[in-house]
């Protein structure tokens, strides 16, 4: 019983992907507390670039920002779901993926303030080497995994000789720092290069043991992290308002705030992502790298309403039309991401999503209408808040059945 206790080294020979109960660790949940960090820090970059009316390059960075941090958990993610030993070895790891993480963070600002000022470089250099150091560890947990597991040795050395070369990528653009075409450039193929692991070793070798239900619960708490940027734009303008005390428009900011991010939440967790990945495993690869920008476009909308407290201060160069679009469009970044994961992981098109789908839309572009012809800011992002609410309306009257029909499905 002691020895069960103690975290001593452990074969990696894969866990069983029928595993009942199986749940997010605590380390898992001390890992993602990073990506909190990682999360807000381009968020805020975000919000300032937008209000700056540095909107194109703001996006742009935030792009670069968001795919590196959620590649790197994605696949941490994956792996972990298929071979965490918790032994010593694994959890120290870990810490050092951490690490990665945090520097990761740290270069944020300088990368968007190389696109904002046009200085001929992308620095992406410290974003480089917080995300070599998040990915040469996985690099040492795949070479593990390929010895203590012959039957999927040969997916395990796809893994590592693509992350290697990657990484050589990586720090050779560090070394250089050539301009930004050629930046651009490298990190398209170096992209390439990391993607070609998975591809091949779902394709070729049939995946690693990963358990759906764990895969779609640790999805649905990163969705929740992205979410807390939501709460904490809402926040934000909260506090821009209130200077003088609470008013109505306070009161109905709050409420919205607080209304669209509940609506994003109760929409992703409607669907039984669960159930599905582990029916449909072959349609995984899409269904997890289609979280991307989906993560992405969550962190946005926070972003979105962080840009609606600084025009609420006086300290956005943005009028309200471009205040209200800067929480709009996110927002129909996500909705279409939900409505295409659904799509693509089922092979279903439910004619009612077809209503729902044009309800979503109309109030995103009915705020935003609203805000040119002169409404008050405040009350346009009242309407806006409506928009996930179609959905989780939709569902709970009408939309369940169809969830019943795919599942019955399924068991049958």
């Amino acid at each position: 019983m002691p020895e069960a206790l103690m975290h001593t080294v452990r074969r990696m020979v894969g866990r069983d992907p029928r595993e009942p109960g199986r749940a997010s660790t605590p380390l898992e949940l001390l890992f993602d507390l990073t990506f909190v960090i990682a999360f807000g820090a381009a968020s805020d970059e975000l919000a300032h670039a937008v209000a700056e009316d540095h909107v194109a390059e703001g996006v742009l960075a935030f792009c670069l920002a968001t795919f590196a941090v959620t590649w790197a958990w994605i696949n941490f993610t994956w792996f972990a779901s298929a071979y965490d030993t918790d032994d010593w070895p694994f959890r120290l790891t870990t810490m050092v993926q951490m690490l990665g993480v945090l520097i990761l963070a740290l270069g944020v600002p300088d990368m968007f303030a190389s696109v904002i000022e046009h200085d001929g470089h992308l620095d992406l250099r410290l974003i480089a080497v917080g995300y070599v150091i998040m990915r040469l560890p996985m690099v040492a947990q795949w070479l593990r995994a390929g010895r203590s597991d012959p039957a999927r040795r040969a997916l395990c050395s796809k893994m590592v000789w693509t992350l290697v070369a990657a990484q050589a990528g990586w720090i050779l653009l560090v070394v250089l720092n050539p301009s930004m075409r050629f930046t651009v450039v490298a990190v398209v193929v170096l992209v390439g290069v990391e993607v070609l692991g998975p591809v091949l070793a779902e394709t070729m070798h049939g995946g690693s043991p990963w358990h759906g239900h764990h895969v779609a619960e640790r999805y649905g708490l990163m969705v929740i992290i992205a979410l807390g940027e939501g709460l904490l734009g809402t926040t934000a303008a909260l506090g821009a308002l209130v200077e003088d005390g609470w008013t109505v428009d306070a009161a109905i900011l709050g409420l919205a705030g607080t209304a669209l991010t509940f609506g994003v939440w109760w929409t992703y967790f409607v669907v039984p992502w669960g159930h599905l990945l582990t029916a449909y495993r072959h349609r995984s690869f899409g269904w997890g790298y289609g979280h991307i920008p989906m993560f992405g476009a969550i962190v946005a909308i926070g972003a979105g309403l962080h840009v609606a407290a600084y025009y609420l201060d006086d300290e956005s160069h943005l009028d309200a039309t471009g205040t209200v679009l800067a929480v709009a469009l996110p927002l129909a970044v996500y909705a279409a991401c939900l409505y295409l994961l659904y799509a693509q992981i089922t092979r279903t098109l439910d004619p009612f999503h077809m209503v729902l789908i044009a309800g979503t839309a109309a109030l995103v572009v009915i705020p935003v209408v609203l805000a040119t012809a002169g409404v008050d800011m405040v009350w346009c992002l009242a309407v806006l808040a409506l928009s996930p609410w179609v959905t989780v309306v939709g569902y709970e009257t009408v939309g369940h059945r169809h969830n019943a029909r795919v599942l019955a499905a399924i068991d049958g």
